[in-house]
């Protein structure tokens, strides 16, 4: 036990966490003692590390098997797992696998087995089918977003998937919402149910912005005037409102990334990656960035068209005022379109006052190596300042993946950079270098 506080403490020093919050000890509690446990907390309030602490500390070292399977209802919030998880430096292997992305780098990947499998439903299940690996061994199953990974659409998949772990002796599903039903095939009996989903204040805001037109382009226009500099989300509810709108914003020389399901998993990616170091401010998407995306802290969300639904409403919030923070969802109305009865006491928001938008500061640059080549954050950034010479000041963000890496640059300088660094030495590897328009 005092080992385990002691691997508690550093891995909170090294995610610079002070110290657990109330929900995170009772279910690190709830994990010893019961065999099933749901974690019912709004979003961002650190659910990943509410299960993965508990988890680490219930793995065999001994054992070269997969030791427990994280099942998510979309690629981003694997991918966000897996970055979380690593980045407590347990010792213990963690691998992120799911559809979009070729079969041979998980196979790669799976040659040597995690300790703890992330995954996609559907590509577990054809992981599963093929045999790559044994689930005898698989202990503990966790279910995050359950209210979207047990939906009808992976109900097939999930089912299929869970039959097949005949040693499950824990069972951890977590959610923002509540109220869905758990199907007997999960296998939970008399869980304890953890729910904080009244217990945090939030300190969001909702306004209303009125649309003399039905088309809202001029008004959404008008609000980001308004707004000024700080990043955000615009959430609309199809891909082909996607398209319209980021070619208008383009037409006026707002710079912006788009996310939605019809994008290659690759260029999903990269728009998280440019949103994230400020490349760029906005970021249009549909209902998949509501949740699990790993994106910073933002001050506010528009929903450009209404959800449908109150959980998606509940969902796309929970991307501002996170935890203690504070934050505006803006939702944008055509003057004669109703509300759903789900939106209340929402004020009108006069946006007359128009702030000057800057241009950006930032561009993402590429480079083609990574962890795979033994290549760290600190050799990238050396790189960078010596032999690019950067300031500290103009070395943004360093995003280091398994076979290559992005850095956040200034504007003004970014293809002079590349020219200089392109084909440089990073450890044992030629490394090409280009910008990412």
């Amino acid at each position: 036990m005092a080992n385990q506080l002691k691997d508690q403490e550093a891995i909170l020093h090294k995610l610079n966490i002070p110290a657990l919050n109330p929900m995170q000890e009772e279910a690190l509690e709830s994990f010893d003692k019961n065999d099933g446990t749901i974690i019912l907390s709004a979003t961002g309030t650190g659910k990943t590390l509410a299960f993965a602490l508990p988890l680490i500390n219930s793995l065999d070292v001994n054992c070269k098997e997969i030791q427990a399977l994280i099942l998510v209802p979309s690629r981003e919030l694997a991918i966000q797992i897996e970055q979380v998880i690593r980045s407590m430096g347990s010792g213990y292997k963690v691998n992120a696998v799911y559809g979009g992305r070729s079969m041979s780098k998980d196979k790669i990947e799976l040659k040597h087995l995690p300790a703890i499998l992330i995954g996609t439903p559907g590509r577990i299940a054809d992981h599963f089918s093929n045999n790559r690996f044994s689930r005898e061994f698989i202990k503990t199953l966790i279910l995050d977003e359950f209210d979207k990974s047990l939906e009808v659409g992976f109900e097939y998949d999930m089912k299929g998937i869970i039959n097949q772990l005949s040693g499950l002796n824990k069972r951890i599903l977590t959610s923002a919402t509540q109220g869905v039903e758990i199907p007997e095939f999960v296998g939970l009996k008399n869980p304890n149910k953890i729910n904080y989903l009244g217990t945090y204040v939030s300190k969001l805001t909702i306004k209303t912005v009125i649309s003399p037109s039905k088309n809202k382009y001029n008004t959404l226009l008008h609000l980001l005037n308004y707004i000024g500099q700080d990043q955000g989300i615009i959430f609309c509810n199809l891909k082909d409102s996607i398209h319209g709108l980021s070619a208008f914003l383009e037409s006026k020389n707002i710079k912006h990334g788009c996310f939605n399901g019809g994008m290659e998993q690759k260029d999903r990616e990269r728009s998280l990656i440019k949103f994230r170091n400020g490349t760029n401010q906005l970021l249009i998407a549909t209902d998949l960035a509501a949740r699990g995306i790993d994106v910073p802290e933002m001050k506010f969300i528009i929903h450009f068209e209404l959800p449908m639904f109150k959980e998606e409403f509940i969902h796309r919030n929970g991307r501002t005022a996170r935890v203690a923070a504070k934050g505006t969802a803006f939702v944008i109305k055509w003057k004669d379109e109703a509300l759903p009865a789900f939106i209340r006491n929402a004020e009108e928001q006069d946006i007359s006052k128009q702030a000057v938008r800057k241009p950006v500061f930032w561009k993402t640059v590429f480079v083609s190596g990574g962890r795979k080549d033994k290549i760290s954050k600190g050799d990238i950034a050396g790189l960078f300042l010596k032999q690019g010479g950067l300031t500290r000041d103009q070395l943004g963000v360093i995003e280091l993946k398994q076979d290559c890496a992005f850095v956040a640059v200034p504007v003004t300088i970014a293809d002079d950079l590349v020219e200089k660094l392109n084909n440089s030495r990073l450890k044992k590897k030629k490394v090409r270098i280009t910008v990412i328009e």
